[in-house]
This record gives structure tokens, sequence and C-alpha cells, in this order.
């Protein structure tokens, strides 16, 4: 399914993964599982530090239902995303 956004980018969403595109290039996407465990998101760099993997987080845990928890292993950008010291 493709919603088409306000932001200047589409919406698609597939079973277990959501991704953010424009016409030019994919912006970020998230890969997760029914359990709510979150297996990969990325954020193209020339999107960072604009509220992407959030926005991408916040519609997987409304799809889900559930709290979301990380896969290990997990980044250094992953362990901040998801407040782990």
């Amino acid at each position: 399914m493709t919603i088409k956004s306000d932001k200047n980018y589409e919406i698609s969403k597939i079973d277990g993964v959501i991704t953010f595109k424009n016409k030019n290039t994919t912006i970020g996407f998230i890969r997760f599982n029914t359990k709510g465990e979150v297996e990969y998101i990325f954020v193209n760099p020339a999107f960072r530090k604009k509220g992407i993997a959030k926005k991408l987080l916040k519609l997987t845990k409304e799809k889900l239902g559930k709290n979301l928890t990380p896969q290990e292993p997990i980044s250094p950008l992953g362990k901040k995303l998801f407040n782990i010291v």
C-alpha cells in the first residue's frame, strides 16, 4: 500500500516494512516483526537529523499496537534512538 504524504515523500507499507521515498531516492525504512522487534532501521544520511527514524518508529508502533524493542546487534545510533545507554 502506498500513501501520498504531505511531506514531499510517499509512505509505502507492506508486511514487515515501512518505507519513505521521494521521486529520487529512498529516504528511510524500517523492518520489523509481529513481536514488535525492530530488525533494521535506516535513514539516508542526506535526510538524517530530521525526525525520520522517530516517524518510522511511531508508524510501526501504531501499526502493531505494541511497544517496540530493537534486535541485537544495536548500532550506536540505534542505541541513541532507543535511549539505551
